[in-house]
């Protein structure tokens, strides 16, 4: 079957077919033998090549399907403390979940006041805001209810459940996002508010840590 597939994509070397009109008629008999002689090992390559292709294209097709649709660039330190099993859930408001961190303090629940830190980036990686100064690590942790209407509703749904200590990364679409320019969490800045404003009708995706329930 391989020698097939390299014959119907015709051969780019000369005196290589077995063709009648590339026997070289016009060279001695020993010439055209060494002829064939190059044509055998040409072809030979060309199966090894082959070959070598085919499973390359095996292992990156395997590679790419193991690709985490939430993968983001971060510093290597951070990412060798990510532990190496990754769970993911979808909840019914489409926002999807992964528990990075497990926390070990109180449970966050509807209602209750909570504070946190957070980064936020489109889909694609790159940096929106964050409450965590990348530079200085200085932090400025927001404080919200996961009550009323002040926090957006996929935040809320990545909150609740949280333990202290724990964290999370979460891909929220639009619908539960800021689908108004009231809501919260939202940069005091004017670059930075304009910024997440600006990418406000794309998912978003969150990394939190819950620091405390108050």
């Amino acid at each position: 079957m391989e020698s097939a597939s390299l014959t119907s994509l015709g051969n780019p070397f000369p005196c290589t077919s077995q063709s009648p009109s590339c026997r070289c008629p016009s060279e001695p008999k020993k010439i055209r033998l060494a002829c064939r002689r190059r044509a055998s090992s040409l072809k030979a390559a060309c199966v090894l090549s082959s070959r070598r292709a085919v499973s390359g294209m095996v292992f990156l097709g395997a590679a790419a399907s193991c690709i985490d649709p939430l993968a983001l660039p971060m510093p290597a330190q951070a990412a060798m403390q990510e532990p190496d099993v990754i769970r993911y859930r979808k909840l019914g408001s489409g926002v999807i979940l992964e528990d990075v961190v497990e926390g070990e303090g109180p449970e966050a629940r509807g209602g209750d006041l909570v504070q946190f830190n957070y980064v936020c980036r489109r889909a694609n990686g790159y940096f929106v805001h964050s409450t965590v100064d990348q530079f200085s690590g200085e932090s400025k942790p927001v404080t919200l209810p996961l009550g009323g209407e002040e926090m957006i509703e996929g935040l809320k749904d990545v909150l609740i459940g949280m333990k202290v200590g724990g964290k999370r990364r979460a891909l929220i679409p639009p619908e539960v996002g800021y689908i108004s320019e009231t809501l919260k969490p939202i940069p005091e800045e004017f670059g930075p508010r304009r910024s997440l404003l600006s990418h406000a009708k794309e998912p978003l995706v969150f990394e939190v840590q819950l620091l405390k329930v108050l």
